[in-house]
């Protein structure tokens, strides 16, 4: 019988070729099974419905006027909590044993986590253009250009992609996808509303308006407000940048330090 000698070695190329293969599989799984995008098609649907209509008057007046800062804000909020997914996905893979299946086929150890993490644009986009179609039936208007939205859109694409390796961090610690979940609402709950994209961060006590002025999120919204409504981008755009690389910086290293001990 002959037996697969697996290569001691994997190339970076060899690597990335894999973990898009198993992006690809990702998104079939999506395709197949529509209903893993509920939370992305209903969620940004609800968070206008409520605030908008609950809180447009109280703190811009108006419902329309309120929709102006509140769009570009769900933006960036409904993107982070869209990458939560990504750890509870991987955790169930882990549970399951699919990760097993994958450990005695020829590809990089790396390539599940990249597979996942790069299908998860699909989630990301998804949300994103379902929040922007009803927006814009609610009365939010764009009051820049389109190729202003595409830099937004391709920013949060980004910004997905780099909050998503927290997602797999903690997927790769917790037993149980329920654990993982709980611990990324935790998590990701205080980091969003702690922030300016419902109310501005001048509202806030001292305390938290400090960290508020400073969070990724509320440097985020403000970069998407001044590129979908107008208004100072660079200077929130690059401290947010800052932050992204620092998350990916942190995180990914970690989430393959875990990965590689819970699939050992």
């Amino acid at each position: 019988m002959t037996v697969l000698e697996l290569p001691r070695r994997i190339s970076p190329g060899k690597a990335l070729q894999d973990g898009f293969t198993l992006a690809w599989r990702g998104v079939l799984k999506i395709r197949k099974n529509p209903e893993q995008l509920a939370d992305v098609t209903l969620q940004p649907i609800l968070f206008l419905l409520m605030f908008g209509y609950l809180f447009g008057g109280a703190i811009a007046g108006s419902t329309s006027a309120y929709l102006q800062v509140l769009v570009p804000g769900l933006m960036v909020q409904n993107t982070v909590f869209a990458s939560m997914a990504t750890g509870t996905s991987l955790n169930t893979d882990v549970t399951k044993g699919v990760f097993d299946r994958f450990r005695s086929m020829p590809i990089a150890r790396s390539a599940p986590l990249i597979g996942a993490v790069v299908s998860d644009v699909v989630r990301y986009a998804v949300a994103l253009a379902v929040l922007l179609v009803a927006g814009t039936v609610m009365g939010y208007r764009l009051h820049t250009d389109p190729g202003s939205l595409v830099v937004g859109v391709a920013l949060m694409l980004l910004a997905g992609l780099c909050f998503c390796w927290i997602a797999v961090f903690v997927g790769m610690l917790m037993r149980s996808p329920g654990a993982v979940q709980g611990v990324m609402v935790a998590v990701m709950m205080p980091i969003t509303f702690g922030s300016n994209v419902f109310v501005p961060s001048d509202t806030m006590p001292g305390w938290l308006r400090a960290w508020s002025d400073v969070s990724p999120v509320s440097l985020l919204t403000e970069a998407m407000r001044g590129l979908l409504n107008g208004g100072p981008v660079a200077g929130p755009l690059l401290g947010a940048l800052a932050w992204m690389a620092g998350i990916v910086a942190v995180f990914f290293p970690l989430a393959m330090r875990a990965y590689r001990r819970r699939v050992a």
